[in-house]
């Protein structure tokens, strides 16, 4: 049985944390805490208890994913609107009245008061008891403080300096405000919880522990990324000043946090138990269909429960629309909410995997047929960003899938930390602790590039070898192919101090395609074309051609080679991949439903004619056509709104053609075409979050907010 069925099935068996009252932290216990810390199986219903207040709506189940993984040149959330919001957090403009920051932040302390309680009890009840040579008690104390420094962590991620106690509720006076610590504090204290914990935790060769339990693994790991944080840039308050947005800073020591990260993600490498043998794609198709691999990629997968908990696959994946409350294919409704940036996908070398996989060009409604019954059909999504498609409840075989009428919370796992995420973590560090790259570093950088590759792509990773800075920006490249959708992109370019340059051309590439479609230039398209390192940005496909592809058609194993072959000369074949080992193309995930065939995603071409189908032993299906990156407004003269106001809180243009730049809350200009963009040229990124307003209130005086709220 799944950790999943087995922690909710102990929640609704536990006293302490039963049913509806297991969400409460102040739920009274029919049984004594030295009752319950005293028995086996009550000490594990309790920390099930912990583990379900991680997967709640409000924290990991949806707004971790959803409202906080905020803009950049991966993951997008597109708006139009030219006004201030309360809770427009992943374009750098909201306020302390947004109601999301209020919950996740209730979540979020939620989290922390119930592992502050079980490690409490432990240590008061159960030590004594069974001792500290018992190695699945002190395995499930390492989880509890594992859960606790991951949602500190995110927290001085997303706020900076935060309340910080160890110390459960009844502990402390009723009246006690928890203190703010400033963020290296919070930062060295887990880490050295961590450090101490994992001494005792197991491995997930361990028959008690998989992957949906935190391991040995993951808490060396969350080490390592603790570390690299504390060790990278963030934005600090100016004390003297609230108003000021403040400066983006690192610490005099930050070696030797990059020294803990090396050393911690060695440890794990060198545990030998995870690897990357199945494909980039494989890994996602697994969780979708609810297979936990423990030998793999993922190493903490957050446990959510089938149709209870998580939007994972939700809110990813195309949309699919609902007629009356119901689908017409076994799945449900898809949200398709999370994005990605309309651009991401020339972001990507030639050739490599994960770019037709993630990038998703089409979504899914119905339509009624002649007979009045209702059929699905397959649509070109040509608006301003494209579906995350890494994961998808429509990846689910029909077998597993939740229903016609089920929409909301699906149950598929989210992999907090991956496998490649430590081999790109060690090679970081390892490059910058020995002023360039090491042949251990050269190696895991190749082990996640090759992956993604069928020649394996040489000459990236020898180019990358050339220097320090070459060997950095592969890496970060490397993690901008690899992470999208696992709220990633935005903390790694503001732990290397590039999220302003970053967004700045996130914002001129949609900007250039808006201006350009009503026959205009920016005067940026070469910035934006030397900053690629490719030109495309003027060379955008006023049209695609496609047509729809159902795989359950049988079309011969020469005809699917023939689409690849075909894609080679920029017919991008959506749906299929060629699968490494088997040296033949794999159907997209879900093979009943249509995906597209798409001529001309990536440039100008003219339309296919009917022998380039013919010729490959395809069917000559028609090709339909759809405009694309048509956002210019003829009335205004300029790019559409949401070309230039989905950067709002950062930059953006108004009807006159200005663009601007936000800089401790006044508009100034950006600077001209030609010059170099980058921290030391630009204002800081507000992307730190107000503590909510009501906290403020009940803080008595003692929280305040700064960077400008």
């Amino acid at each position: 049985m799944k950790f999943k069925y087995i922690l909710l099935a102990g929640l609704a068996l536990t006293g302490w944390s039963a049913c509806n009252d297991y969400l409460d932290v102040d739920a009274p216990s029919k049984y004594t805490e030295e009752y319950v810390y005293s028995q086996k199986d009550e000490i594990e219903l309790a920390l099930n208890g912990v583990y379900a207040q991680a997967l709640v709506d409000n924290l990991y189940g949806k707004m971790y994913l959803g409202s906080f993984n905020l803009n950049s040149d991966v993951d997008i959330a597109i708006n139009s609107s030219n006004a201030h919001s309360h809770s427009t957090y992943s374009r750098f403009d909201c306020d302390d009245q947004g109601g999301e920051i209020y919950k996740f932040w209730t979540a979020a302390y939620n989290l922390i008061e119930y592992a502050n309680r079980f490690v409490a009890c432990a240590e008061e009840y159960s030590i004594p008891k069974y001792g500290e040579d018992d190695v699945q008690l002190m395995q499930w104390i390492g989880e509890a403080k594992c859960l606790r420094a991951m949602i500190y962590h995110d927290l001085v991620v997303m706020f900076g300096d935060v309340p910080f106690t160890f110390t459960r509720i009844a502990d402390r006076s009723t009246n006690d405000v928890i203190p703010v610590c400033d963020r290296d504090s919070i930062q060295r204290a887990i880490m050295a919880d961590l450090m101490e914990a994992s001494t005792h935790m197991l491995s997930t060769t361990a028959s008690s522990v998989t992957v949906e339990r935190c391991s040995k693994e993951f808490a060396q790991g969350l080490i390592a990324r603790i570390a690299l944080t504390a060790g990278g840039y963030s934005l600090h308050p100016d004390a003297s000043n609230a108003k000021n947005y403040g400066s983006m800073k690192r610490p005099d020591n930050y070696k030797d946090y990059y020294r803990i990260a090396m050393n911690y993600a060695d440890s794990v490498i060198s545990m030998g138990t995870h690897s990357l043998s199945q494909t980039y794609q494989q890994v996602f198709v697994n969780e979708c269909n609810y297979q936990v691999i423990n030998n793999d990629d993922p190493i903490f997968e957050i446990p959510f429960g089938k149709i209870s908990t998580g939007y994972i696959g939700n809110l990813q994946g195309p949309t699919y629309s609902d007629y009356e409350g119901n689908t017409v294919g076994p799945w449900g409704k898809c949200s398709g909410s999370a994005r990605l940036n309309a651009f991401y996908r020339f972001l990507f070398r030639d050739n490599d995997l994960r770019r037709e996989f993630v990038n998703g060009l089409w979504y899914y409604s119905y339509f009624t047929k002649s007979d009045n019954t209702l059929a699905d059909s397959v649509y070109i999504r040509n608006d301003y960003s494209v579906h995350n498609n890494k994961w998808s409840k429509l990846w689910t075989a029909e077998s597993l899938a939740l229903g016609t009428d089920k929409d909301g919370a699906t149950g598929i796992n989210y992999p907090y930390m991956r496998y490649a995420d430590i081999l790109l973590m060690y090679a970081e560090a390892a490059n910058e602790i020995n002023e360039g790259p090491t042949a251990k570093a050269i190696d895991c950088l190749t082990q996640v590039h090759s992956r993604a590759f069928v020649d394996g792509d040489a000459t990236f990773i020898s180019d990358a070898s050339a220097s320090k800075e070459a060997f950095q920006k592969a890496v970060m490249d490397e993690r901008k192919w690899e992470f999208a959708g696992e709220n990633s992109r935005w903390r790694d370019l503001v732990r290397t101090n590039t999220y302003a340059e970053e967004l700045v051309y996130s914002f001129l590439r949609y900007y250039s395609a808006g201006v350009q479609s009503i026959s205009q230039t920016t005067g940026y398209e070469d910035d934006i074309n030397d900053h690629d390192g490719k030109k495309y940005i003027d060379q955008l496909p006023g049209k695609i051609y496609y047509h729809a592809y159902r795989y359950s058609e049988k079309d011969s194993l020469d005809a699917h080679k023939a689409a690849y072959i075909l894609a080679s000369v920029r017919n991008t074949f959506y749906g299929c991949q060629i699968d490494k080992s088997a040296g033949f193309i794999q159907a997209y995930p879900n093979t009943s439903l249509q995906c597209l065939r798409i001529y001309n995603a990536y440039k100008t071409a003219s339309q296919p004619t009917k022998s380039a189908i013919t010729n490959y032993g395809l069917s000559a299906t028609a090709w339909n056509s759809a405009t694309f990156y048509e956002w210019g407004d003829d009335n205004s003269g300029t790019a559409k709104d949401q070309c230039k106001y989905s950067f709002y809180g950062y930059v953006r243009a108004d009807d006159n053609g200005n663009l601007r730049l936000v800089d401790n809350g006044a508009l100034v200009d950006l600077p001209a075409p030609g010059v170099e963009l980058s921290a030391e040229n630009l204002p800081v990124v507000r992307y730190i979050l107000p503590y909510p307003n009501l906290v403020i209130q009940r803080s008595s005086g003692k929280y305040s907010n700064q960077y400008g709220y």
